[in-house]
């Protein structure tokens, strides 16, 4: 009896063994996928590697409550849904044969707020609309560095790194002093160009968890653990929405009475108004060929292409509750996408009339237009 009550036993943890490990299986025949994100349009080829055990793949910040990502091969697809700081593993089974263990999974979310902490620091902004704070790296090099949203982790210039940069660079152990707080953990990355009149750009994700005012009425940039009680009731509110490592907020544009929405890259990086893309809109109904142009340039592309920009007046854009009017606005006529999606770009010459809170908790940005809502923009003078 005793043998065969342990032979059950046996067969039950076997059983329930197998059905815990037993994982989704997607089918392949050719070594290449795409893994695309539902909720941002986030396109990423993927290379199928059964080598790899398990092959990561982190999808954007999730902002809501879920996200469905799927997965294509070139004979199969599969959809993975994931919560907040959860990973799922599927099985990519190439030719019948080889088995690739992925994984698809979403980064624990930060959150600060059980701290209390409320750093302050002088704001400056220049006349190319840059914006800029003083920094410390490593404990030794004093840095002018554009707060810039539109990037992530730090990029320094090589005139920088060869002429300013004192201290030891080494991958995962800098760290960066930015007002009275020290942030470590990013990458640091090289680049011929940076905002005017600075030696590099930090980008959002230094604050993730985090709020980040910046008061342009005040001129000062503050970093809170929580957001301030009287926020919410004296500014309006946009959501965010992550893509890869930027984040968007919903813009509203008129012209001649068509009407378009759409989710716009948040880049205080961006020195003008907006980047429009003109194909994409015009394929949305939108008239963009028919806005007046104030001016014409010529911008090289990636591969030396030369691509026509041209300034055009867009007759109005509205920002959370805020209706701006005739703003000169720079329209591609030739797509640039952004991690290979077509976007547009609302720029810092728009942004910095407004003084924001950045809530990397909720995900949710907090605008009220500041004393810099009517002055004259640049292209307009």
């Amino acid at each position: 009896m005793k043998f065969f009550l342990s032979l059950c036993m046996v067969s039950f943890l076997t059983s329930f063994s197998w059905a815990q490990t037993k994982l989704p299986v997607l089918k392949a025949n050719g070594t290449k996928a795409v893994i695309y994100e539902k909720d941002n349009g986030l396109k990423t080829d993927w290379n199928i590697d059964p080598k790899i055990k398990p092959d990561v793949y982190t999808v954007s910040k999730i902002a809501t409550s879920n996200k469905r990502v799927i997965i294509k091969t070139d004979i199969d697809s599969l959809a993975v849904d994931l919560k907040k700081g959860e990973k799922k593993d599927i099985i990519i089974l190439l030719k019948d044969k080889d088995s690739a263990l992925t994984r698809i999974e979403s980064l624990p979310p930060k959150d600060f707020s059980n701290r209390s902490f409320k750093d302050t620091m002088k704001l400056h902004i220049n006349e190319q609309n840059t914006i800029f704070v003083k920094a410390v790296l490593n404990k030794t090099d004093t840095l002018l560095l554009n707060f810039d949203t539109g990037t992530s982790d730090l990029v320094l210039t090589q005139e920088t790194l060869k002429n300013k940069i004192k201290s030891s660079l080494k991958s995962g152990t800098n760290i960066l002093q930015i007002g009275n707080r020290e942030y470590q953990g990013f990458t640091i990355y090289p680049a011929q160009l940076t905002g005017h009149g600075t030696d590099g750009r930090f980008g959002w994700d230094l604050f993730d968890g985090m709020i980040v005012e910046l008061n342009y009425d005040k001129g000062l940039m503050v970093v809170h653990s929580q957001l301030p009680s009287d926020v919410k009731s004296q500014y309006s509110s946009v959501p965010i929405k992550y893509f890869n490592n930027v984040f968007l907020v919903q813009v509203g544009i008129t012209q001649d009475k068509v009407k378009n929405k759409d989710w716009y890259l948040f880049d205080t990086g961006y020195q003008r108004t907006a980047m429009l893309d003109g194909p994409l809109l015009n394929e949305q109904g939108f008239p963009a060929d028919k806005m007046t142009v104030i001016k014409k340039v010529i911008m090289k592309g990636a591969q030396g292409n030369e691509i026509p920009v041209m300034t055009s007046n867009l007759q109005s854009l509205s920002l959370g509750k805020t209706k701006l009017k005739n703003i000169p606005v720079q329209l591609l006529s030739q797509s640039r996408p952004v991690t290979g999606t077509r976007m547009n770009i609302l720029g810092n010459e728009i942004l910095k009339r407004f003084n924001v809170f950045l809530d990397f908790q909720k995900n949710v940005v907090y605008m009220k237009p500041n004393q810099l809502v009517n002055v004259t923009y640049i292209e307009s003078k």
